[in-house]
Formats: structure tokens, C-alpha cells, sequence
């Protein structure tokens, strides 16, 4: 009786995610659905989908948790759930006010991916395995950094290689960062981490998730956050300013093979920026050696370092 219920409420997403053209769907609000297609170019498509209310999704939501025995509750308890629907869809949704598509979702919004069930044969030659071959060598980063700061930059935009944007308070981080948006792909699927909405997106294709350090009533934390983003499958990755809360999960984010992975620190210096990085997931992961993980930061990530004096703000190290 429970999956005749689920796959009756289901009906009208199906026609999205079934099709055997279609690798995943992903919502990022209501009355929309972004479609990734099996090998194609262009890697998400969006359809309007006016039946597809909030008030839907957020029933299907609770419908899928009591199904498969999964707590939810986005005000009071845990607001996100996964499971495994009918066809082995693989199934992952927020709901509430840890998630955001824009600044007036005061109430809280909903998210949600379907991926799987339609997977094409294979085999290793669809994946340029092939006995007495070299492996491709897939988006290689730059090895060696141009001698121009702005040329750096823009490489390591180009390449998806993590940045990470440096300075002191009032020397214009979080607009600095804006602008380097605008220089990403419109197509990308970006999806960002923040304890309050500061990050203008203009690519389309969004989901913001927010952790306020004063609001937050409910059990999601960045623990959760983290199994939640990589399974939303983000192009780009935006991380709110780094803190002793939130450090070792962005570390962590970074090492999950995301191209794009973007944040901002107070620090002075380049240096500093490494250091205090460090420094705070030490906070909460002490077992790290703090100077193997500085000098792996220096091989990963690239900082913009940025300054100020009086009305003159600049970037003055690009490493």
C-alpha cells in the first residue's frame, strides 16, 4: 500500500527523471526542474514545471521519510532525506530554512535530486581504459603559474583550481568573489555555504544552503551539509567565510574532487591566509600536523590577497 501511495504522488515528477536519456533531475525551487543528460554537451536543461508546488515537494518529502522510516523535520529536527525510490532512483531532498533560492525565501526552500535506474551499458573502453594505452589526463591544472598575477588568476579560474580569497574586514571579499562569478560558465550548477546570504549567483542553475551561528534551531550541521552537497552534485562549490565551525568540512569539500571550489578568510597576508586556515581545523581536527597541511594547502588551493588603505582597496598577492 505505502508504494502504491509513493508512486502515485510520484506520477508527476516521472516524466522528468525516467526516461532513459535522462542521468539525473535536480530542483532547486518550486515550479522548476533542471534535467542532466546522458552524454550530452550541455549539461543541464531547464523545464518549467508549474505542478510541482512547494507544498508538493515538501509532502513528497515527508512521504519518502515515513516510507523508509527516516526522520525529517526541517524546523525542529533533521531536515534532509535520502533514500532509494522505485527503479533504484537514488533519491536526496532539503526542505526549510537551511536551504535557499532566493533572498525571499524568508520561510525556508526546498531542494531536491533524482539520479540513477537509467545508467547506459558500458564498459571500460567508454572510459578510455584500453590495454597498452596511456590514461587521459582529464582537466589537468597548471603546473607551473604564469609570472602575471592577473594571468594567474585567471588560470586557475579557467582550470577549476580552489581559490581562496584573503583579506581583512571592509577590503571587499565577498565582492570580489561576485565578480569571479560572473567569469564562471552560466551553465554551471553552483551551489553555495554560507551562515547568511551574501553571495550574488548569476548563473541560474543554484542552491543555497545557509548555517546561521545565532539561528539555528534544527539537527543540520556541516557534518550533514557535507554529505548534502556532494550528492546535489554541485560545478561549483562556494564556501562562506572560513571559521573554526566550518574549516575541516570546507577542507574536507575541497578534497572531494570539486572543480571551482571557492572561499574567503581574514588573514594579512598569503601567508596568514595558509596558517590561519590551518589554524582553525586544528580547532577541531587535532590530530592534522599543522606544517604538512600548510604545505599542502600551497599545492592545492590559490590566494588572492587582498588590501586596503582608506578608500583604495587592491589585490596585492595573487599566489
Amino acid at each position: 500500500m505505502a508504494n502504491v501511495v509513493l508512486e502515485s504522488l510520484l506520477r508527476p515528477l516521472e516524466e522528468f527523471y525516467k526516461p532513459s536519456f535522462v542521468e539525473e533531475i535536480a530542483i532547486n525551487r518550486a515550479g522548476e526542474v533542471w534535467m542532466r543528460l546522458h552524454g550530452s554537451r550541455v549539461p543541464w536543461v531547464a523545464y518549467k514545471a508549474e505542478n510541482l508546488s512547494k507544498q508538493y515537494l515538501v509532502d513528497l518529502i515527508h512521504t519518502v521519510a515515513n516510507i523508509y522510516e527516516r526522520p525529517f523535520n526541517p524546523t525542529h529536527g533533521v531536515p534532509v532525506v535520502y533514500a532509494t525510490l522505485p527503479g533504484n532512483h537514488r533519491f536526496s531532498a532539503i526542505a526549510g530554512p537551511n536551504v535557499q533560492y532566493d533572498e525571499d525565501d524568508v520561510t525556508g526552500g526546498v531542494a531536491m535530486n533524482i539520479r540513477g535506474g537509467n545508467a547506459p551499458e558500458t564498459s571500460f573502453e567508454n572510459y578510455h581504459l584500453k590495454r597498452g594505452e596511456e590514461l587521459l589526463k582529464v582537466k589537468p591544472r597548471e603546473t607551473v603559474r604564469p609570472d602575471d598575477p592577473y594571468e594567474r588568476l585567471m588560470t586557475a579560474i579557467n582550470d577549476g583550481s580552489p581559490i581562496l580569497i584573503s583579506g581583512a574586514t571592509a577590503t571587499g571579499k565577498t565582492t570580489f568573489l561576485n565578480h569571479m562569478l560572473k567569469l564562471i560558465d552560466q551553465n554551471s550548477r553552483v551551489i553555495t555555504v554560507e551562515d547568511a546570504r551574501e553571495i550574488r549567483v548569476p548563473q541560474a542553475n543554484r542552491v543555497h544552503f545557509v548555517l546561521s551561528r545565532t539561528e539555528q534551531n534544527n539537527d543540520f550541521n556541516y557534518a550533514r551539509l557535507l554529505d548534502l552537497v556532494v550528492r546535489m552534485t554541485p560545478d561549483v562549490i562556494i564556501g562562506g567565510e572560513i571559521s573554526t565551525d566550518n574549516a575541516s568540512v570546507l577542507w574536507e569539500m575541497l578534497g572531494t574532487g570539486h572543480d571551482h571550489f571557492y572561499t574567503t578568510i581574514h588573514a594579512e597576508s598569503a601567508d596568514a591566509a595558509y596558517a590561519a586556515f590551518a589554524d582553525r581545523i586544528l580547532h577541531t581536527q587535532p590530530a592534522y600536523n599543522r606544517t604538512d597541511l600548510i604545505a599542502e594547502m600551497k599545492k592545492k588551493i590559490r590566494v588572492v590577497q587582498l588590501s586596503r588603505d582608506g578608500a583604495l582597496r587592491a589585490v596585492t598577492e595573487v599566489v
